[in-house]
């Protein structure tokens, strides 16, 4: 009995809503909760020390769960493929642009000289730059690609690195001390986040039950055993 009473709560919880104040709250709900998510857990990607994992985790979990929502709960199988795409792209994306917000509007700004540049290849056979530097402390530090270096850097070269506050990320190189982010990436990732919070709100106001799927396909098709020989 417990148990059909939960399932019930579960099922009225989708898709039981009537069109109204509740409903638009609930999908607003989700609509908020799904890109948040991946949005955070593409940040959180970005560290060492086992929150990489953490992140990866949560860019998955808002994708299936909020991809799962739109289409079994709500029957809506548009939202749901937009939702669980979108999501995924948006942890990718916007991971990299927090990142380097983060770095460039809080990080410290430290001045340091390129003591050597090149490439490494991987397990996977993929070339990725390097630059080693050296700051006023004589600390020594090798940065890669996920810290702006791309080979652009030479042998020599005074260089800016702009520090994490925190102290646990890799500092961002740079050749300057402008702290100017470019717009590409986060306009991309502020429109994967529109996008998978609008599919998400459009679904949760569109929802149908399997008994509004059941009349729509009656009303389309007819009853089940007309057109059986």
């Amino acid at each position: 009995m417990d148990e059909a009473r939960i399932a019930e709560r579960r099922r009225k919880s989708f898709e039981g809503l009537p069109p109204g104040p509740a409903r638009t709250r609930n999908s607003l709900f989700w609509a908020v909760l799904i890109p948040v998510t991946a949005t955070v857990g593409g940040f959180l990607a970005q560290y060492p020390y086992g929150l990489i994992w953490l992140g990866v985790l949560l860019v998955l979990a808002a994708a299936g769960i909020g991809a799962g929502v739109a289409g079994s709960g709500w029957n809506r199988a548009g939202a749901a493929s937009i939702v669980g795409f979108g999501a995924m792209a948006l942890g990718v994306f916007a991971g990299p642009s927090l990142s380097e917000a983060y770095a460039m509007r809080l990080g410290e700004r430290v001045d340091a000289v390129v003591i050597e540049t090149g490439e490494r290849t991987n397990f996977k056979g993929d070339a990725r730059s390097f630059c080693r530097v050296a700051d006023p402390s004589g600390t020594v530090r090798e940065l890669g690609q996920q810290q702006n270096c791309y080979g652009e850097f030479t042998r020599g070269q005074h260089v800016v690195l702009f520090e994490d506050p925190l102290g646990i990320l890799d500092p961002r190189i740079e050749a300057t001390d402008d702290r100017t982010i470019a717009p590409l990436a986060p306009s991309i990732s502020g429109g994967l986040f529109l996008l998978v919070g609008a599919a998400m709100f459009s679904g949760g106001l569109r929802r149908r039950s399997d008994r509004d799927l059941l009349e729509q396909h009656r009303r389309k098709h007819g009853p089940p055993w007309r057109g059986r020989p």
